[in-house]
């Protein structure tokens, strides 16, 4: 199972998805959802990390037209700081837990993770 996790540079969550691959269709499925989110103007840098679905996904979107053009994509370690500081909870909540036995488990309890995360952030308000 693999965590996609989009956060902008003051650290608000933009989106969240699970998947059961790590391929570039999944990785072009989340970046299609991260970019249609209502409060997304259109990013200057993408920071991702080494995998390499996601060079392969980003020059499928833009052929599709379906990413902005003269976006940066940075493909490093460091940088990638912001996500891993954001991802953190989750991977604390989990760790307690002894990891996650199933897809199913595993979106329901993500999915409220995230939500209290979000909520917890300032992001939505109740």
């Amino acid at each position: 199972m693999y965590l996609y996790r989009a956060v902008d540079s003051e650290g608000n969550t933009i989106g969240f998805s699970l998947g059961k691959t790590r391929d570039h269709e999944a990785t072009k499925h989340f970046f299609k959802k991260a970019l249609r989110s209502f409060h997304v103007s259109k990013p200057r840098v993408i920071t991702v990390d080494k995998n390499p679905a996601y060079p392969m996904a980003i020059g499928e979107l833009k052929k599709e037209k379906k990413m902005p053009v003269g976006i940066q994509i940075r493909q490093v370690k460091y940088p990638n700081n912001m996500v891993e500081q954001d991802h953190r909870f989750i991977k604390e909540r989990v760790h307690s837990m002894l990891g996650l036995k199933s897809f199913c488990t595993a979106k329901f309890i993500l999915s409220g993770i995230e939500a209290m995360h979000i909520i917890k952030k300032g992001q939505l308000a109740l």
